[in-house]
Formats: structure tokens, sequence, C-alpha cells
């Protein structure tokens, strides 16, 4: 640029007339994806919402939870044709206002988490009411409209399947990084992950893909993870008893999250629920994303001892109350912590790091076991093995899990970072 300057300026002193450097010109979308609808009239501030279709051969579609619990709500059942559980070949790209006129010259994809979608955990935290953003009252905004009303080019993706599979779902957000690119002639894409999304957006990076897919494309500037389990986490075996009272049907919840159990008694009943567990059990699998997370923690922090069928929970039998598998059976059905690390991110890639520090998410059983945001551990949220350039980590300890996306000092440090 400093070159560029002294040459326009010795032009303008001899009287030559130099034409302006040409603006970038937008490539073509890749012929493997289909645009199949396009919604101007979004709610949430967004500008605009676009449904696409990854044509490759090699998606698989995925079990949904046959009850509904994860099934598209709200606006997103009308983005995606009014279907209730869509092809996971099939994804949103959401554009924030400004994502043609923003100022900054790299745009930002923000990458949601587990059971979320692109407006609850970026432009309204207070979609689901008070507690749903892991504090008794929610915002209204976030850090969609955080960053574009500072010039920001801001892109959202929002997937099929809430708790997807994350080779498939990394792809998608490759898709998403190539129509950005595309339609504003640019060559690389700032990546913001959080919780699961931390597992898609590092796996485009590292090439952690299907024997089908595509490896990364060199156009990730700067990846940001948000409480994203780098080296894995271990909740739902940890603390399986608690955790099972909000998904258990017959205990009168049905919050849509994996069980480490396949049975257990509710109200005196002895109930069988396979299509609820983290692990593949008589042909059910509709967790595949969670079980992509899973690592052991127990060497390290142990177990909660305080819940009932702890130790079965987490190594695997019959107890009192439960039955189920066990962490290990689970890691061993298809953990992908340790194939990340070893894959590694590109040294080219500007890894940053943020954890929350408060383990205080309002009706949430929270781990307790050692430093976490409720849910993660510090350690995980913060483990940089296999990343080939890190740039930067930051712990904020005022803040949960669900609040690591909206929080101001969550918003205020992840600005910094992508400047």
């Amino acid at each position: 640029m400093r070159l560029l300057s002294l040459v326009a300026a010795a032009a303008v002193v001899v009287g030559v007339e130099v034409a302006a450097p040409a603006p970038p010109v937008a490539a073509a979308a890749p012929a493997y994806l289909t645009n199949e609808a396009t919604f101007s009239t979004v709610a949430n501030g967004w500008a605009k919402v676009e449904r696409y279709r990854d044509t490759t051969a090699g998606f698989a579609d995925e079990q949904y939870p046959p009850d509904g619990r994860g099934n598209q709500d709200g606006q997103r059942l009308t983005f995606f044709g009014g279907v209730a559980q869509p092809s996971s070949s099939r994804f949103l790209l959401y554009s924030a206002p400004g994502w043609s006129t923003g100022a900054k010259a790299t745009p930002v994809l923000l990458v949601h988490g587990a059971n979320d979608n692109p407006d609850r955990a970026w432009a309204n935290p207070n979609e689901s009411g008070g507690f749903g953003c892991g504090s008794a009252t929610c915002p209204s905004t976030g850090l969609m409209q955080y960053l574009s009303s500072r010039g920001y080019r801001v892109f959202a993706i929002g997937f099929a399947h809430k708790q997807g599979e994350n080779r498939q779902q990394a792809q998608q957000v490759g898709d998403a990084i190539a129509l950005i690119k595309s339609r504003l002639g640019v060559g690389q894409v700032d990546l913001v992950g959080w919780s699961k999304g931390e597992l898609s957006t590092r796996m485009y990076v590292s090439s952690v893909k299907p024997a089908w897919g595509r490896p990364y494309a060199g156009d990730v500037r700067k990846l940001i993870t948000l409480g994203g389990p780098n080296g894995g986490y271990d909740y739902p075996f940890a603390h399986g008893y608690a955790h099972d009272l909000s998904i258990w049907p017959e205990c009168g919840v049905n919050i849509n999250a994996p069980s480490p159990h396949t049975r257990m008694t509710c109200y005196g009943a002895y109930t069988y629920h396979p299509e609820l567990s983290i692990t593949p059990t008589a042909g059910w699998d509709t967790y595949p994303g969670q079980r992509q997370m899973l690592a052991r923690f127990d060497s390290a922090f142990g177990v909660d001892g305080s819940q009932q069928d702890w130790y079965t929970t987490y190594y695997g039998g019959q107890g009192f109350y439960t039955d189920g598998t066990g962490i290990q059976a689970a890691i061993d059905a298809g953990s992908m912590i340790s194939t990340i690390q070893s894959a590694g991110t590109p040294a080219g890639v500007s890894v940053y790091l943020l954890a929350g520090g408060s383990p205080t998410i309002v009706g949430v059983f929270n781990e307790n076991r050692g430093p976490s945001d409720g849910i993660v551990f510090t350690t995980s949220a913060l483990d940089s093995t296999g990343i080939g350039h890190l740039a930067a980590t930051a712990l904020v300890g005022s803040v949960n899990h669900l609040q690591l996306g909206w929080a101001s000092a969550s918003m205020s440090q992840v600005t910094s970072w992508l400047a």
C-alpha cells in the first residue's frame, strides 16, 4: 500500500492520470451449491437469509429424536421450507446489515453451537425468554449487531440438524466461506465458533473431513473459539443423573440434549430410550455431534460422586436407577478430539481461544469439579494442543458458557482480536 501511494503521488506531480484500483471481482459460487430460496423479511435485525443445498455426493441425512425436540422452530422452519427435520445437505446463510458495505476488509462468519441457531446465538439472546441466555434477563441484540455497527461485514451459518455430525457441518462452513468470497471478492474470512461450533470451524481449517469431503481452501485469516471444547468434555457422563432429569420425557422434560443412559427410572417407571443415547444404540444415533466432543477428565478432576449411579454412569453398567454404556464406549464410537488435535491447524491461521470462568448457569447443573464456564472446563477451552499459531488466549471470569456470545466483555474481546 505504501508503494502504491508513492506511485500515485508521483503521477499527480508530473500530471499523469492514474486509474483508480479496480474493485475486487466476485468469483462464481461453487457449482455444487444450489440456492433454493432467499428471504428478505427476516426477524432479529438480519438483512436476509438464504437456503442452500450442497449437492456433493456423500452427505448423509441424520436421524432426529422422534418426539420432535430437535425439530426446526421459529422463523427457521419457514427458511427450511416448512420442513421440521431438514436434510443435512441443507444450510442457511444469514447476512447482517452492512454485509456488502462495511468498511472492514475481512468479513466474519459466525458459527453457533449445539441446540442453537443464528438468531438466538448472535442476534437476539432473548428469543427464548429469560434464563435462555444463561442469565435471568437476556438482551435483545448480540454479537451480530455489535460487529455490524462497527463496520464488520457479518454472516452466520444455520445448520439443519441442531446436534449434527461435525465433519459434514465443517464442509458447510467451507461452503459458507466460498459463498462469502464469491459475492464480496475477498480471499479470506474470519471465523468465530461458539461451543460445538468450535469443532466444525476447527475441522474445516484442519481438513478433518469425510472421505468424500473437500480439504481446507486456505481462506481463513483468524479462528476465534468461544468456550470451545478444544480438549473435549465429559459433562453428560460426569453429571449424568442430574443431566438426565432435564432430558427424560417420563421425568416431565424434553431438552434436546444427549443422555449417557439408555434406561432410567422416573416416578417409579423404568423406561427405555435408545434414541436419546449419546452412544449409538439399537439403530439410533441422534446426537453424533455431541459424541464427537467427548474426552475423559476423570483423571484430572474425578467424577461427581454426589450423583445417583455416578460410577455406572461414567464407567458403564447397570445402576440402581439407570443403565448405560459408559463414556469410554461412547468415545470409541466416534469422539473426534484426538483426531482434530493430531491434524493440527495451519500456521497461516491465527487462532484465539476465549474461555468463560463463571460456573453459574441458572437452571443448569453446573460443572463443579474444576474451573469451568458451567459446562466446559477452562483447561479444555484454552487447550492449545495441535494449534499451529496460537495468537492469544483470554479468560473472562464473569461470563458463563451461555453468555460467551453476547456479554459485553466477551464481545469486546472478540472485536479486539478481529482488528
